[in-house]
């Protein structure tokens, strides 16, 4: 950037900070007085996100466990003083799967404890003193090379992963500089932005990821055929004993040669009718690399592995918890905001994302202990299945508000379906997501809606002080807000600090309570709280974009 552009836009952001002071009303300023007062001097954040991580635990979409925090959950945002609070049923999502227990180790030649963690939807397996074999297989001409070798076998899949020191630190901030980057990103006049438009950046990762997808589906088959005992695989990133563990690859019985075919199949591992699972484990980086090692030096490796998890297939639909606080002489008109209660299984999910839940039930708790009365209707959603695609929001939306329908047959490569809406679609003001770990806020993303600037400006100014002022055209993706995006709604998500998130937290068994700070939790509770309480005051609802389905777009990305 030239500090010619620089001092101009310095000019403009002390110009805008002005006239968000001159905006502000007595009304308002009293109001976010009493929410700043309530949630930065009396939260009750950290004990709500202590008795969903430490108490309830790991809250997998499908398990008894997500039923308890939904059952809690609606308890709790009734005991805090809302109304109609309730489970709402979606469906069907599939099997649940809860670990009951796991036991791993080198027995040959050595005696060591693995560190590994099970891959969720993974069976019931024991096995005993089994050889391991190093399958370093990037296609599926490298795996024939194994046919009938591996029956009983225990197989290392993978190469191995460099382990570098850490010479930069893994929790950041944003700086300064970083955000004014982000506000001066173009907007939507020089840079269209629709719904489910990606950077190319953006559009390489996706591709990249499904590559990984097909092929893990590809090893799995090959895998299962050749009668593997159990998969260990890296971790995708970390060290230092975190590990990064998701869900099991499932076989396919389509051709494995035809990687698109296999890509649009959808089997999933928690659909009731999946084909049968290799039992699966991600392991510790130092330690996969140790055994990869060993066997490369052509040392013999056993190892010993006990498996027990239960498949829940009683009730196959999922739910999500909503609450409200009543509006007054626009109580028809609502404002939401939400974050998805459901995690992965090795930590307790307690930056993604009990961190946004917390946020969005002590944000509804301090507007009711302050005394505010909304205009609008506030609705709090809860949302489960967001970490295996956005299920639970994306049901909300086509069951209350509309849904985009498929693009015609012969429509020209990349059109996007038209949006057919319900009568609610008209009476939302906007949705307003947290998802993107615990740290601060640090201002919103417009999604590309350039008309709500003028309206966010004045509301982020009067949090500068907590550092939460910036605001960018740009688009996010990979979690709820999206689903409202999609079909032309108002949905937003909050910038906010990375911290560890995408280095140590992110779907790892480090997700736990204490990489949550408290300072940040309750600067962003109080902020949740300051806009959708000043959404629901205004006397027009937040701008909206064109209603999309006229313009070409991407699918969004799924970042969860």
């Amino acid at each position: 950037m030239s500090f010619t552009r620089y001092t101009h836009l310095a000019a403009a952001l002390l110009l805008g900070s002005a006239l968000s002071t001159q905006a502000q009303t007595p009304s308002q300023a009293d109001a976010v007085a009493k929410i700043r007062d309530e949630g930065l001097n009396r939260s009750q954040v950290m004990r709500t996100l202590s008795y969903l991580t430490d108490v309830i635990g790991p809250r997998l979409t499908g398990t008894p466990a997500l039923r308890r925090a939904n059952e809690w959950t609606r308890d709790e945002l009734t005991r805090i003083g809302c109304q109609n609070a309730r489970l709402e049923a979606w469906g069907p999502f599939g099997r649940g799967w809860t670990l009951r227990g796991f036991e791993a180790s080198m027995t040959t030649p050595q005696v060591r404890p693995l560190e590994a963690f099970p891959k969720a939807w993974s069976p019931n397996t024991e096995v005993k003193d089994a050889e391991v074999v190093w399958v370093n297989a990037q296609s599926v001409a490298e795996l024939e090379k194994f046919r009938g070798k591996l029956r009983g076998k225990v197989v290392l899949s993978g190469p191995i992963r460099e382990v570098k020191p850490h010479f930069e630190p893994e929790a950041t901030r944003l700086t300064e500089k970083d955000l004014l980057r982000m506000a001066d990103s173009p907007g939507p006049e020089d840079k269209p932005v629709v719904p489910g438009a990606q950077t190319p950046e953006a559009q390489e990762r996706q591709r990249q990821r499904r590559r990984s997808l097909m092929l893990a589906a590809t090893r799995a088959t090959f895998y299962q055929q050749e009668g593997v005992a159990f998969i260990l695989d890296p971790s995708r990133a970390g060290d230092g004993g975190n590990i990064f563990v998701q869900q099991a690859s499932v076989a396919t019985t389509l051709d494995t040669t035809n990687m698109e075919a296999m890509w649009r199949s959808g089997v999933k591992p928690w659909d009731k009718s999946a084909p049968t699972i290799v039992p699966q484990a991600a392991v510790g980086i130092e330690t996969y690399n140790r055994l990869a090692r060993m066997l490369d030096q052509g040392e013999r490796v056993t190892v010993s592995l006990r498996l027990q998890a239960e498949f829940h297939d009683q009730d196959l639909n999922a739910y999500n918890t909503l609450a409200e606080l009543p509006g007054t002489d626009k109580k028809d008109e609502v404002v939401m905001l939400g974050g998805h209660l459901d995690s992965w299984h090795g930590g307790t999910g307690a930056t993604d994302n009990a961190a946004g839940v917390a946020v969005c039930m002590e944000a509804m708790r301090i507007l009711k202990a302050a005394g505010l009365q909304p205009r609008r209707t506030i609705r709090v959603a809860l949302w489960s299945g967001e970490e295996q695609g956005l299920y639970g929001s994306e049901a909300y939306v086509k069951q209350h508000l509309g849904e985009r329908l498929p693009v015609p047959a012969g429509a020209p490569a990349g059109t996007v379906g038209r949006v057919v809406t319900k009568p609610d679609h008209a009476k939302l003001s906007a949705y307003y997501n947290l998802d993107n770990g615990a740290g601060k806020i640090r201002g919103i993303y417009l999604q590309g809606n350039e008309a709500a600037r003028a309206v966010f400006r004045p509301w982020l100014h009067m949090f500068k002080d907590l550092g939460a002022s910036t605001i960018t055209a740009d688009n996010t993706g990979g979690t709820d807000h999206l689903s409202f995006d999609e079909v032309g709604l108002p949905g937003f998500q909050f910038i906010q600090d990375d911290l560890e998130y995408f280095t140590r937290t992110h779907h790892s068994t480090q997700d736990v309570y204490d990489r949550a700070p408290t300072e940040d939790m309750k600067q962003a509770a109080t902020i949740m709280a300051a806009m959708v309480y000043l959404t629901a005051m205004r006397d027009e609802p937040i701008p909206r974009k064109p209603l999309p389905g006229t313009k070409p777009a991407a699918k969004p990305v799924r970042r969860s």
